[in-house]
């Protein structure tokens, strides 16, 4: 079921999706934006939290900055099966994110490991518990990675925007800059000083609004933001789209398909037998119709013949890993 927002809850989503401000009371400093007040801003994040409208605010981590590998496995699992894999996969703390797909290979997760060794142990282990093959597909390219959704906007699905790509350069942490990490929750507290309780570790109210922001600043955090339960909001229609292009061709493809506002995440992944396609977007409107649109445009434009859309059936786990730090 679709809610609907009144104007000021769109503006108030929509800067929330842009990352709150890193300070000792952001919601203060984000009603002042807004021409309210604390109190009353804090009373409506809440009452928007409960009604499941935003899902969580917290870090969103880039761990390729720690130094982490992470990959998108995709397998065929039968029908009567999906229940005993998807708890398996779920138990495996590396994993965020589990869709069940309509397609042969219907089961697509994503998997974090310290390693590619790691990875691939991980997934020849399922595949030897059930009896079925768990393929790895690698990012090689990032052309995009920058979920939100414009409530404001009432402009046409096939628009363009700018693509936003996170570092993939390792940092080098601080001890503080660990600790600080490591004690994030993935939920902050709707408070009026959220970040206070790292205060508890010894340091004072400015040095972890100062860590916060060099962990922003660095790439390691991308924004301290809410994620939103989109379905809610009337995008309901997600699909994973995925087209084989050639080799020279597939670096102004990405960047032409990241341009999509309808696109939240575009990657040029590694392909196995059977499976020729190299390009991937994830793909977020409020009607199929519109994602068609978008991908005959993009097809057309490319010379693109060959290609999968593969719509979500279901949402098996959708919360963020926790990163081990040394």
């Amino acid at each position: 079921m679709t809610v609907k927002l009144t104007d000021p809850e769109k503006r108030l989503c929509n800067l929330l999706q842009g990352g709150v401000p890193i300070s000792a009371r952001p919601f203060a400093d984000l009603a002042q934006s807004l021409d309210s007040d604390e109190e009353t801003l804090l009373r409506e994040v809440r009452r928007l939290k409960e009604a499941g409208i935003i899902r969580r605010i917290g870090p969103a981590v880039n761990a390729r900055a720690l130094g982490r590998v992470s990959t998108l496995v995709t397998a065929h699992v039968p029908q009567e099966d999906v229940r005993a894999v998807a708890g398996a996969v779920n138990a495996l703390e590396g994993v965020s994110h589990n869709y069940l797909r309509k397609h042969h290979y219907n089961l697509w997760f994503t998997l974090q490991a310290d390693s590619a060794g790691e990875i691939d142990y991980t997934l020849a282990n399922l595949s030897a518990q059930f009896g079925t093959d768990f393929h790895n597909l690698p990012v090689e390219r990032t052309f995009k990675l920058a979920v939100r959704f414009d409530l404001e906007g009432e402009g046409r699905a096939d628009r363009k925007d700018e693509a936003k790509v996170p570092g993939d350069k390792v940092v080098e942490l601080s001890e503080k800059q660990k600790h600080i990490l490591s004690k994030l929750p993935g939920d902050l507290d709707v408070t009026a000083k959220p970040f206070d309780f790292l205060c508890e570790s010894g340091f004072d109210e400015r040095e972890v609004v100062a860590t916060i922001g060099s962990l922003i600043s660095t790439g390691v955090i991308r924004r301290i933001a809410a994620v939103l339960d989109y379905r809610k909001l009337g995008f309901t229609a997600n699909v994973m789209f995925c087209c084989a292009v050639d080799g020279d061709k597939v670096v102004t493809a990405g960047e032409n398909l990241a341009r999509f506002a309808v696109v939240s995440h575009c990657y040029q992944r590694r392909t196995f037998e059977g499976w020729p396609y190299s390009l991937y977007a994830m793909m977020h409107a409020r009607s199929m119709g519109e994602i068609q649109r978008v991908v005959d445009e993009f097809l057309e434009a490319e010379a693109i013949d060959s290609y999968e859309l593969l719509p979500t059936e279901a949402e098996l786990k959708k919360q963020p890993v926790r990163q081990n730090l040394p």
